[in-house]
């Protein structure tokens, strides 16, 4: 068939190409004098081992088109297993566990899972809690097995080896692969489904926007992202780190992992580059080995970024790539452009620059509206330099969510013919006359005021350039029926008792410099910013909009 696409086909190649070469290595604790212990698969034993778990898949009753909830931590296993489940043209399920119990709940719900793989504490929950339970028919257990039943994955494997060996499913470009959860940051988790066509697109077009080569060796510190790598030739590197708590990583592991292996891509989230990066300012560590670092999940600071680059050698650059778990990559920029050009207007609350779109997307801006829009009209498009929602087209967009008909409706627009669709992304944003992509925020987190709207990234861009601010948070609160917006503010570690009430005529101060930003008269100090479970960098606005309504009416209390 013509039209054959697997993503796991990807992994055959490069265990022809270069088989005795480290594919996955994970961390196995420390040896007596400290050092880290690591276990890994070439990739010619990650493609035998994914291969002998999709002969014992099938007799056990996980073949092409089964829905599979994945629930196994980073590990050799997760790795061949994945890329099993492809190879029968099963439909992995992944959620991100650390979204909470009723979410999870939730999503398997939507999802319908005919199988479960995962360790003993997630089968755990699962037995107690009821998931799947009208629809899983099929237990597999990473581990030993306890009182539930199925089997476990060393049974596979032994199944496996009495399955002659066959070819991988021929799976087509628009057949379904997997179901990929959203984080849930601005309302509940919806799964997005991928096609093979969708992830053979993603793995084409990231290899060619950040120009990587097979031999490369990456940490990916988003488990997600660590499924790129064999597909790409590239070495992964499991960091020895929480997934679920990036911005709370330990440094030195980070660190010591990149000049070990001599890393030379990694893919992290401002929270974690922040991280590492103050650790190295302080201590004067360079990481001349590092050619790239991949950022998403949140606007980049640029002062995060000018602390981290300075760990790198000139040429290496921190790319921030902009999209979502519906469409992505859809745009990228380097560290160059944005602390050489973007930056300032970033700081003067112009928004953030998120590059030009990459190679087979396009973008458009359409005006503002809660509706749904059925059809494209090539009218819709706003002008450039204008400020609307982001619409984008290209073969990394993912064409519907799993049995969620009003959410597809809601985010998909058709074209005439209905073939070809548009992707609204929920963002807020405009074009400049470069073909630059400016990010203004959340469509869902603007402050609309009797006087206009603000965007919430162009305000704070203003309010974040004050040395003592870690970061700035803008929302509304309501009152006497007329929403006023209000600017929460995250101080600096090494500003927890400063003097608020002269930060805060600061900050009044620099406010009153910009048209958009000199209605903000109400400033509130905030310890410690609710943020989102996968990047540890999306500011739940929403939280702090009822924590500031809360505050200011206590306040009003108070003076009465």
């Amino acid at each position: 068939m013509s039209d054959f696409v697997n993503i796991a086909a990807y992994l055959p190649e490069m265990a022809e190409k270069q088989p005795y070469k480290p594919a996955v290595s994970f961390p196995m604790g420390r040896d007596k004098n400290g050092r880290v212990k690591y276990t890994h698969y070439t990739f010619r034993q990650l493609d035998r081992e994914s291969d002998l778990i999709a002969r014992g898949l099938i007799p056990a009753g996980v073949k092409r088109g089964v829905r599979t909830a994945l629930m196994v931590k980073p590990s050799l296993e997760f790795f061949a297993l994945t890329f099993a489940l492809f190879k029968v043209g099963a439909v992995p399920i992944l959620v991100d566990p650390g979204i909470g119990i009723k979410n999870l709940k939730n999503c398997l719900a939507q999802a319908e899972p005919e199988a479960f793989i995962g360790i003993r504490r997630a089968q755990i929950a699962r037995a107690v809690l009821g998931w799947g339970r009208k629809t899983i028919r099929t237990r597999i257990t990473v581990g030993k097995r306890l009182l539930w039943r199925g089997i476990t994955l060393d049974r596979i494997k032994i199944l496996g080896r009495f399955v002659p060996p066959r070819h991988m499913a021929r799976t087509q470009k628009d057949e379904i692969a997997a179901i990929l959860f959203t984080s849930g940051s601005t309302g509940p988790p919806r799964g997005a489904v991928y096609t093979h066509g969708n992830f053979a697109a993603q793995v084409e077009s990231i290899r060619n926007t950040y120009h990587i080569e097979p031999g490369e060796i990456d940490l990916p510190t988003f488990p997600l992202f660590a499924l790129f790598g064999p597909a790409l030739g590239m070495a992964i590197v499991i960091p020895d780190m929480d997934p679920t708590r990036p911005a709370h990583v330990d440094p030195q592991k980070i660190i010591g992992a990149i000049q070990d292996f001599g890393i030379t891509n990694m893919f992290g989230s401002p929270a974690l580059i922040d991280r590492v990066g103050r650790y190295g300012q302080k201590r004067g560590i360079k990481l001349p080995t590092l050619r790239r670092v991949i950022a998403a999940g949140a606007p980049m600071p640029p002062v995060v970024l000018e602390r981290f680059c300075a760990m790198l050698s000139p040429e290496a650059q921190v790319h921030t790539g902009y999209g979502a778990t519906e469409a992505m990559p859809v745009s990228s920029i380097g560290s160059h452009e944005i602390l050489n050009h973007t930056r300032h207007e970033t700081d003067a609350g112009k928004g953030v620059c998120v590059g030009r779109p990459v190679a087979g997307m396009s973008v458009s801006i359409i005006p503002i509206t809660e509706d749904p829009i059925p059809r494209w009209n090539d009218s819709l498009a706003l002008p450039v330099g204008e400020v609307g929602e982001m619409v984008v087209k290209g073969p990394v967009a993912t064409r519907s969510y799993y049995k969620q008909e009003a959410a597809t409706r809601l985010t998909k627009i058709y074209e005439k013919g209905g073939k070809d669709f548009r992707h609204r992304m929920g963002d807020l944003g405009k074009l400049d006359e470069q073909g630059r992509l400016w990010f203004f925020g959340r469509k869902f987190h603007r402050v609309v005021t009797p006087s206009g709207t603000h965007f919430s990234i162009a305000c704070e861009g203003v309010f974040n350039t004050h040395p003592k601010v870690f970061r700035t948070a803008l929302t509304g609160v309501k009152t006497d029926g007329v929403v006023r917006p209000v600017l929460c503010v995250e101080m600096e570690e090494h500003s927890k008792k400063p003097d608020k009430e002269s930060i805060r005529r600061e900050l009044l101060e620099l406010g009153a410099t910009r048209p958009h930003t000199k209605e903000i008269k109400t400033i509130l100090f905030h310890d410690g910013f609710p943020v989102d479970i996968r990047h540890n960098a999306k500011i739940y606005r929403d939280r702090l909009g009822v924590w500031a309504s809360r505050k200011l009416q206590k306040e009003t209390r108070k003076k009465a």
